[in-house]
């Protein structure tokens, strides 16, 4: 289940990958921005079509997911897959409507909509349905709508076979989430507390991108939208309580802790350690990125991970109870906190809360490094191995060590990627050499099982899995 669940998640970074930019544009689209900017000649006309092209992606978003979904899970990532998907979401959408229009005075509710979910159920029956019937051979009459072709075919038939059962126990689900929904924020802050520490409990085996999928895309409903981040675009004053927290954290916590690692490292290791601290510092504070820097310690210690949980449910909780209510298309950095500004219920306040929080992970973090006495970098052992092997996409060199430390060819069964990972089925995980891999530039490994492995590489990652599957092949 957690391998499956991983999965899920790993596919959703593709279609949010495409948020910032819908976000960019959609932000710029604005009357306030329009008015700002309308002095200047022509610029006043052209940029509601920037609005509009931004609204067109978030009001599309279950798609989206139903085809980053569904290309996840499809062995070789082909994009018959993904054309699978659109067909399956499509079906699934128009027969529950149908369903429920004609059960409607049976007491149903009295909207329907399977949303994101519903996308994320079609994706998985593209994905599935692509690696099932990709390879099958009709009979020479039929041939043409053989093999990848038969593909989405497939899709849509299984996609009206579950439509209808769908639609019989969606309204009871769509009921039961929305009792959810407002069973947690019935707890105000104290809701969002705990939505901030599972947040990050859960970064070690990625599964936090599931728990952020109900609240950010799922949660509540505004003119059609749901779930807090779209409804934070469509104007809806009440949202932004599951985002605004994590700004505090990001912007000056993340900094913070690269600080405390760069003070408890030795005196003489200092100045080797820093580059890469203000990198992965600096990555945190503009754009939100956090995980290349989290994967420095969250496995040295199960201690720093949960102070860094409660750590962020403190932020996630201040920020709420003070009335703060901000937004983000990607992540909670400085970029977003500039561009949604004015869209944001009391963003000023961020500043000073951030200062506080950061201050603590400050203080927290170097004296429990330091009381732990945890390998933190640059308080290593002189004698560890080190490479120092510089990334270059074009080095072939460091595809070649990938494979080696992974256990050679033999032992990589597949390779994938998230946001910042590799994603790796193997014969057997205990083979990784940890010690190598992180000298060529991996921050950090996580071995789930025997056969599951991931690899934190940063935002890289892609180059590096393409890269690896490349010299597979040869």
């Amino acid at each position: 289940m957690i391998k499956f669940l991983q999965r899920i998640g790993k596919s959703l970074m593709l279609p949010i990958a495409c948020l910032p930019i819908a976000g960019l544009m959609l932000r710029i689209g604005q009357p306030d921005v329009i008015e700002a900017l309308g002095f200047i000649p022509f610029l006043g006309q052209i940029l509601p079509f920037f609005g509009a092209a931004g609204s067109a992606l978030f009001g599309k978003l279950p798609l989206l997911f139903a085809i980053g979904v569904a290309v996840g899970f499809s062995d070789d990532q082909n994009g018959s897959a993904g054309l699978a998907g659109v067909i399956t979401y499509l079906t699934l959408t128009k027969v529950t409507e149908q369903y429920w229009s004609m059960n409607y005075e049976a007491g149903f509710a009295a909207t329907l909509n399977i949303s994101f979910l519903g996308g994320i159920i079609a994706g998985i029956i593209g994905g599935l349905s692509y690696n099932k019937f990709r390879t099958v051979k009709l009979p020479e009459f039929l041939a043409f709508f053989g093999g990848r072709r038969l593909v989405p075919i497939m899709s849509g038939l299984i996609g009206f076979i579950v439509a209808i059962p769908l639609g019989m126990v969606w309204p009871s689900i769509q009921n039961a989430l929305g009792s959810a929904s407002a069973g947690v924020a019935s707890l105000g802050a104290i809701g969002v507390a705990f939505f901030g520490l599972f947040n990050r409990l859960l970064i070690p085996m990625g599964l936090h991108h599931v728990l952020n999928s109900f609240f950010w895309f799922q949660l509540g409903e505004y003119n059609g939208a749901t779930g807090d981040l779209n409804r934070f675009f469509q104007g809806d004053p009440t949202a932004g309580h599951f985002m605004a927290g994590f700004f505090p954290v990001m912007m000056f916590g993340m900094p913070a802790i690269g600080l405390a690692i760069y003070f408890a490292a030795k005196k003489e290791k200092r100045k080797a350690v820093s580059g890469m601290l203000i990198s992965l510092a600096l990555t945190a504070f503009l754009t939100g990125v956090t995980e290349p820097l989290e994967f420095l310690f969250i496995f040295l210690s199960p201690v720093l991970l949960v102070a860094h949980g409660l750590l962020t449910a403190l932020s996630c909780f201040v920020v709420d109870y003070m009335g703060v209510l901000h937004g983000f298309t990607f992540s909670a950095g400085v970029i977003d906190y500039a561009l949604n500004f004015n869209l944001a219920t009391n963003p000023s306040l961020i500043i000073p809360i951030g200062l506080g929080i950061g201050g603590l992970y400050f203080l927290i973090f170097y004296a429990l490094i330091k009381k732990l006495n945890l390998p933190t970098p640059g308080r290593e052992e002189d004698d560890e191995f080190t490479e120092n092997i510089t990334f270059n996409m074009e080095d072939e060199n460091v595809y070649k060590k990938y494979i080696e430390y992974l256990g050679g060819k033999e032992n990589i069964l597949k390779v994938d990627n998230c946001a910042t990972r590799l994603r790796l089925e193997l014969a057997d995980s205990n083979l990784i050499d940890e010690k190598k891999i992180k000298s060529i530039g991996a921050r950090g490994v996580v071995k789930l099982n025997k056969n599951s492995a991931q690899v934190i590489v940063g935002t890289n990652v892609e180059f590096v899995a393409d890269g690896i599957k490349n010299m597979m092949r040869v």
